[in-house]
């Protein structure tokens, strides 16, 4: 698993901009910034959208006020399911990054096997990334959500 002072791997992304794909590089959102990243087990599940995600859009200017230049939510989940779930919860300030295949996911060793809830999935975490460098890393147990919301995060910040 992924530790602080590791580096974030270099795997692709995909995000819809302007109603576009586009398929972004781990340095195309990581690198020279410092980036709130959280992940869910998927996207329009019950925790994930109405404790998780809505945590971050509610704190989005408090957490980037504190000199975060990007919030990035990531699930396994595809870039269309990202984008239709960011417009269902008003998520404008958060980059929403779909990682279809969980290449991220399994490359950080951040993957669980929910086998028919939806297959390989994220578990749940957040992480304070600096330029492509892991800075805080804030993963829970599973079943849990108490360390990886947005307000824990902007507390640690």
């Amino acid at each position: 698993m992924i530790n602080v002072g590791s580096t974030l791997p270099e795997v692709t992304f995909g995000l819809l901009k302007d109603g576009k794909m586009t398929n972004p590089h781990t340095h195309d959102i990581f690198g020279g910034k410092r980036v709130v990243v959280f992940a869910v087990p998927g996207a329009f599940t019950p925790t994930c959208s109405a404790a998780h995600l809505p945590g971050y859009v509610a704190l989005a200017d408090k957490i980037k006020a504190k000199g975060v230049d990007d919030i990035v939510c990531i699930s396994v989940n595809d870039a269309f399911v990202m984008d239709a779930w960011k417009q269902s919860a008003n998520a404008d300030e958060i980059t929403m990054l779909a990682d279809g295949n969980a290449y991220f996911t399994k490359s950080i060793g951040l993957d669980m096997n929910t086998s028919d809830f939806g297959g390989t999935r994220s578990v749940r975490y957040s992480m304070l990334v600096e330029d492509g460098e892991v800075v805080k890393l804030n993963v829970e147990d599973p079943g849990r959500f108490e360390i990886s919301d947005a307000e824990s995060m902007l507390k640690s910040l």
